[in-house]
This record gives structure tokens, C-alpha cells and sequence, in this order.
């Protein structure tokens, strides 16, 4: 029997028609089709016809089961943040080797992404100014077919802004200086790649200052974070969108331009995942308040309110 069911599953192709998947699940082409209308199936349309690639059937099947087999496991993606790096090293320092639990910051487009690929567990995204994330976070998400399979989770509120050289006095005037200042000096720039959230927020400032990044001079394009203020630290760059923590870990001076919503976004199953609800504690936890407090600009009275269903 054994042999059997090895060479039927050598005939299927990498990527499967429905015909083949409901033969593999066992299951009716209409089920099949329910399971692609509610998000639950990894598929992908291609002129018109659905294809299954073989092994994300498997890993679906496998999460599915039981709960998901794979609860010793909590892959974060998406945004950059200090505090919840923190969060996460202290949680992956007490639970030790019995699970992994690890963060992979990667912007907040590349983030969800890999998540419709079913590629990590978590997305970490902010997305322009807090007033407008009500509307702004579920719009973006909406451009993803997974997400009818999404929630999202508040994290905290974060303060963002511009990340200065110490000690220069550009950030005397407010922000609306800073640009107009950069712009006329031709002062060196370390911006956000496309997609990430803090890039975002700084090119709606610019607009509202009647300027757009084009004119900007910029002289290094940071993946995360911390590779922002690291670029102004090191004296690459002297001004980088980022968030007040970020300017606080690396001696820099901060300019505010606003408040924004860091929210986690993950599917309905590991939203109920062990591992999950320990990180949500964790980050409400005193330990992490202290942490917070020191790093300065975040609110973490929200932490852990399910902000969006699409269900």
C-alpha cells in the first residue's frame, strides 16, 4: 500500500488543476472551490485556471491538523522595531530550545508578501499616520487574496519621525525646517526602501511640506530600522525617516512628525497559537513597559486588541 501511494503521489505534478487537488484531498472539485472562495486553500489563477503548487498543499494540510503541527514555531516579518525585537529575543530566551521563535524585519510590503506565500507566521505593518489606520491598514491588506484568512492585531503606538545628527541644531524649526534645510544644502539622506512603512509616513510629510523624495539628496537607501540610523550614526547620511526608539538606541536627535498604529497581521489559526498569545503577553508584561519607557515614544495601552476581521 505504501508503494502504491508513492508512486500516485510521484504523478502529480509540482502544480496541480483542481481535478488533481480534490483527487489528492479526497475531497469534491466543488469543496475545493468553496476552500479557494474562503481564503483557506493556497491556489493561485493563472489565464484563467487554478493551480496548486504540491508542496504548499502539504504544508497547509500539515498546519491544518490538530491545531497545526507546527505550533513550535513563530516566524515575524513585516515592519522594523526595537521594541518588539526585544520582546521577541526575551520570549525566545525563555522558552529556550522547545520552540523557535524568530523575527525577520523586511518592510512592511516584502512582510505580507511572505505571508500570502504562507512563507512566516506574522507581519508586522504600519502605514501612514494612526488617525488614518482604521482605513489605511485593511485597505492594504485587502490587496492581498489571503486576507480573507487575516486578522489583525495591535501591537502598540509608536512615535515616528526623522532621525538628525546630534548636536547640529537642524531640528530646531520642526520638520517642515528640516526638509526645507535639506533641500536647500542638499543635506544627505538615508531613506526606506519601497514598500517599507516608515517610507511611507515621510513621503506623506513631503507632501504636505509640497515636496516629493525626488528632490531629496539621497545617498543611501537603508532595508531596516536600524541600517537608518546606523547610516546617520555613522555620518553616511544626516537625516532618515525612523522611529523615536530607533534615535534613542543610536544617540541621535528626533524630530516628530506623528503618531502611527504598529499592528500584526496573521492568519485566524495562529492568531489562537500558544506561541502567539505568549508574545502578545510578553509585550504587555512590566518587563516590557521598562524596556518601552527607556526607548521612549510608544504607547503600549492597546497591545493585543483585534483591530480587523475581514470574516
Amino acid at each position: 500500500m505504501a508503494a502504491v501511494a508513492q508512486e500516485r503521489e510521484a504523478a502529480l505534478p509540482t502544480f496541480m488543476s483542481v481535478r488533481q487537488v480534490s483527487q489528492y484531498l479526497q475531497l469534491n472539485e466543488k469543496k475545493v472551490y468553496a476552500l479557494l472562495k474562503e481564503g483557506k486553500i493556497p491556489g493561485t489563477k493563472i489565464t484563467g485556471k487554478w493551480l496548486f503548487p504540491r508542496e504548499l498543499i502539504d504544508r497547509w494540510m500539515l498546519d491544518s491538523s490538530h491545531g497545526g503541527l507546527l505550533t513550535d514555531r513563530l516566524v515575524v516579518s513585516g515592519s522594523d522595531d526595537p521594541l518588539l525585537y526585544r520582546a521577541i529575543l526575551g520570549l525566545a530566551g525563555r522558552i529556550n530550545a522547545r520552540a523557535l521563535v524568530s523575527y525577520s524585519p523586511t518592510g512592511t510590503r516584502l512582510g505580507l508578501e511572505l505571508l500570502q506565500a504562507h512563507r512566516t507566521d506574522t507581519c508586522g505593518i504600519h502605514w501612514g499616520p494612526e488617525q488614518e489606520s482604521h482605513l489605511r491598514h485593511p485597505a492594504l491588506l485587502r490587496q492581498y487574496p489571503q486576507c480573507r484568512n487575516w486578522v489583525l492585531v495591535r501591537a502598540f503606538r509608536r512615535r515616528q519621525g526623522l532621525l538628525l545628527s546630534p548636536g547640529q541644531g537642524m531640528g530646531d524649526g520642526g520638520p517642515e525646517a528640516v526638509i526645507e534645510a535639506s533641500l536647500r544644502d542638499r543635506v544627505p539622506w538615508a531613506m526606506r526602501q519601497e514598500g517599507a512603512g516608515a517610507q511611507r509616513f515621510v513621503l506623506d510629510a513631503l507632501a504636505r511640506c509640497g515636496t516629493d523624495a525626488r528632490r531629496l539628496h539621497t545617498t543611501h537607501t537603508a532595508l531596516s530600522e536600524r541600517e537608518a540610523a546606523a547610516a546617520v550614526a555613522m555620518g553616511r547620511a544626516r537625516v532618515a525617516p525612523g522611529a523615536q526608539a530607533a534615535a534613542t538606541e543610536f544617540g541621535l536627535d528626533f524630530v516628530p512628525l506623528g503618531w502611527e498604529a504598529f499592528d500584526l497581521v496573521l492568519p485566524r489559526n495562529i492568531y489562537f497559537r500558544r506561541l502567539f498569545q505568549d508574545l502578545v503577553d510578553h509585550l504587555k508584561s512590566g518587563e516590557i513597559a521598562a524596556v518601552a519607557e527607556a526607548l521612549q515614544g510608544y504607547d503600549l495601552g492597546p497591545c493585543g486588541q483585534l483591530i480587523w476581521s475581514e470574516g
